[in-house]
């Protein structure tokens, strides 16, 4: 339900599997073009699906997953939207509303898949998009909670559909079934209960985007000579700030009390910064100010190093080498080409160009052991190492 980047991505890597993938969205144009781009085939009108994947917009996913657990009585529902506890909220309120079996709420596995690009869209939709990606799973009351493992080692076999027999077995049993699905697309299941997800991703979703647009903003009364002096460091910063307004909107809406928080202690980060900045614009020999600028910046410095490497794995220490690259077709393939051929892995690169100039500076993050190696070697290749 849902035929946009998640749903067409999703649709994609099920097909790899070999799994029969049918699309709705009310957009037929939606649906046509995540059918053109092979992500399944168009819904019939009587489908008995297994389980039904709710990628829809967040303000509207609620209605969404509680319309699928009374059309389908036999299937688990998932989504991924990006709040949990309004979701599940708004899907226990529907069927209220609607009369239905409250029950069917036991059908229903919260998702969250941690993925996604700046474009939208079937035509930007890819396979591999949840390949080694955390996908968030928040299980209905009564399902094993914890490691993946846990859930699938805990888990009572179900009937089909989940709702017959012990309760706890009818969400355990719903809770295996999206994990195959996690595991069909490559994704990387964590379980966790939905308040602790709304708290996790304000953290490190949510107030990184109001960050980056904040920041951003600033840029529209800059001067053009000021902006013109940006260099990869704001592009970093700045990078999510070109997202939807109205996406952003409804994820933010949803999960306000949680990001408030978030942005509340920032605030207050910020708060002792600018009382130690304006402490040394009075008098620049201030006491104790300039550490507290100095205790900001290295706590910042100690959170990065916190921040998950390659493929969700502890983060390693890397050095960057960094090569003057010509603008010109080519020039990338054969830098990586050459460092290959000397045996050095990158586990990171940027790259900026020169303002005025047709040249570009790759930045390679490599392991320690592989600088010295790139910094001898590269030269007498025709690069140029800047040092």
């Amino acid at each position: 339900m849902g035929t946009g980047l998640l749903g067409a991505s999703a649709g994609l890597a099920l097909r790899a599997r070999g799994v029969d993938v049918a699309l709705d969205d009310p957009s037929p144009t939606a649906r046509a073009l995540a059918r053109d781009v092979g992500a399944g085939r168009p819904a019939g009108p009587a489908e008995d699906p297994s389980v039904v994947l709710v990628a829809a917009p967040p303000d509207v996913t609620a209605e969404v997953v509680a319309a699928s657990l009374r059309a389908h009585p036999r299937a688990v529902v998932t989504d991924v939207a990006s709040v949990k506890g309004a979701v599940l909220d708004g899907v226990a309120a529907a069927l209220a509303r609607d009369g239905a079996d409250p029950s069917a709420v036991r059908r229903y596995v919260g998702g969250h898949p941690m993925a996604g690009r700046e474009r939208s869209g079937a035509t930007s939709a890819r396979a591999d998009l949840f390949t080694g990606r955390p996908w968030v799973l928040v299980p209905p009351d009564g399902a094993p909670e914890g490691a993946p493992d846990s859930a699938r080692g805990g888990a009572s076999a179900a009937p089909p559909g989940g709702v017959a027999g012990d309760p706890g077995g009818a969400a355990a049993g719903a809770l295996e079934r999206v994990l195959d699905v996690v595991a069909d697309c490559r994704g990387v299941p964590v379980v966790m209960g939905a308040a602790e997800h709304d708290e996790a991703v304000a953290l490190v979703s949510h107030v990184p985007q109001v960050a980056a647009s904040l920041v951003a903003a600033r840029l529209l009364e800059a001067p053009s000579g000021a902006v013109a002096l940006a260099g990869q460091g704001l592009r970093d910063v700045t990078r999510i700030a070109a997202s939807d307004p109205g996406l952003w909107v409804q994820i933010l809406g949803a999960n306000a009390a949680p990001v408030a928080r978030a942005l509340h202690a920032l605030r207050s980060d910020l708060d002792a910064v600018l009382g130690a900045l304006d402490a040394l614009a009075a008098d620049g020999a201030a006491l104790g100010a300039r550490a507290r600028v100095a205790r900001a910046i290295d706590e910042g410095g100690a959170g990065v190093a916190r921040v998950p490497g390659k493929h969700g794995a502890d983060p390693v220490p890397v050095e960057v080498v960094a090569v003057l690259v010509p603008d010109e077709p080519g020039s990338l393939a054969r830098l990586f080409a050459d460092v290959a051929d000397l045996g050095v892995s990158v586990e990171d690169v940027k790259l900026e160009h020169a303002p005025g100039r047709l040249l570009g500076l790759a930045e390679l993050s490599v392991l320690p052991a592989g600088r010295p190696r790139l910094e001898a070697e590269l030269p007498p290749r025709g690069w140029r190492v800047a040092g």
